[in-house]
């Protein structure tokens, strides 16, 4: 099995609420789709999201990239010789991650087909059922609160609450959703870099102080700031995670050595695709760090790729948020993994098991 063709197509797909942290506001997926072709007929699917705030990749450098500096070394390559295609991704071209993941996606997917097995018994196999939390959008107090409550109706355990925009709100908002779902529900407070390490401090003590538990703090100061996330994380109690701060294996050594977080957020929109996320997963499995496995504003098809990670290491990926196919009105995928609240399950079927997209435009070139 060989590859022939890399093509490129943009999905649509809106949300049912708007979703909202303290670095932007977004109402509709709209993420590229790479499909890469082979001799045998096979087809497999990628996915990449663009968040220039965070990735810096948008939807113009993401197809830039696969066209004309990825899709010319890939053709012709051997589905079969996986390392060599990762490395060949991975070296294309400096950063530009959402785009190299999307490819990556794809090239697993291809590999699973390959061999005829679900992608996460390749890559170790598990539980091929694993559980998420959900987002609850920065918004009023009233609004957070009512979100809350029907996320835990819905039967949600874990709750992602977005804060970062206003410390004294913050804290306010955190009480307020403590209060309604106590003992019902898990509180995630991610701040998105909207603090300073010393408001951090603040906010944090404020509401350990208040009796308020917390499950972990995320990224509460700049992504550049690895100091002062340390210094959060050497004066609270609750565990703090990395997003931002931490994309490679280098940067999650450095990190955990300076002890400047307790968990890392490990999203394939960061890492570059599986290979590295792969890496990570197991430079903290040896240091005894735990994992998140998360997503950005993605769909079904490359959070599929996710959720076979994250069943495969979950000795070390103890935590999941991929709520991203929650968020959308409708799943565009045919095939792939199920997602069911906060349960999500992966079909038998090889590779990612995805069979079609749904409403797919795609690019000419």
């Amino acid at each position: 099995m060989k590859v022939t063709d890399i093509r490129i197509g943009m999905l649509r797909v809106p949300l049912k609420t708007p979703f909202k942290t303290a670095l932007r506001t977004v109402d509709t997926v709209e993420d590229i789709v790479v499909m890469v072709h082979t001799d045998s007929g096979h087809v497999g699917f990628g996915e990449a999201a663009a968040t220039a705030v965070i990735t810096g990749d948008t939807h113009g450098s993401m197809i830039e990239a696969i066209r004309k500096c990825i899709r010319p070394r890939l053709i012709g390559a051997d589905v079969a010789d996986l390392n060599r295609n990762t490395r060949i991704v991975q070296t294309a071209l400096e950063r530009n991650f959402s785009a190299k993941a999307a490819v990556e996606i794809a090239l697993y997917d291809l590999f699973g087909q390959l061999y005829g097995a679900p992608l996460y018994k390749l890559l170790g196999g598990g539980d091929p059922v694993i559980t998420t939390d959900i987002t609850i959008s920065v918004d009023y107090i009233d609004k957070m609160v009512a979100d809350s409550l029907s996320a835990v109706e819905r039967g949600f355990e874990s709750l992602k609450i977005k804060v970062g925009k206003d410390i004294g709100l913050d804290i306010e908002r955190v009480k307020a959703i403590y209060a309604a779902v106590e003992g019902r529900a898990l509180l995630r407070l991610d701040a998105n870099q909207g603090w300073s390490a010393k408001q951090a401090v603040y906010a944090m003590q404020a509401l350990e102080d208040a009796g308020v538990q917390l499950e972990l703090l995320e990224q509460p100061v700049k992504a550049q700031d690895i100091r002062g996330l340390k210094y959060v994380t050497d004066r609270v109690h609750t565990p703090v995670m990395a997003d931002e701060s931490v994309f490679g294996p280098t940067e999650v050594i450095d990190l955990i050595k300076m002890h400047a977080a307790d968990i890392i957020n490990i999203k394939l929109m960061k890492t570059g695709g599986l290979s590295n996320a792969i890496r990570i997963a197991d430079i903290a499995s040896l240091y005894g760090v735990e994992c998140m496995i998360g997503c950005m504003i993605e769909t079904s098809i490359s959070v599929a790729a996710a959720v076979h990670l994250a069943v495969a290491k979950s000795e070390v990926i103890t935590k999941v948020d991929l709520d991203g196919p929650s968020l959308c009105r409708y799943d565009p995928v045919d095939g792939g993994v199920i997602f069911n609240e906060s349960e999500i399950s992966i079909v038998d079927a090889p590779g990612l098991g995805i069979r079609e997209v749904r409403g797919l435009e795609m690019l000419e070139e």
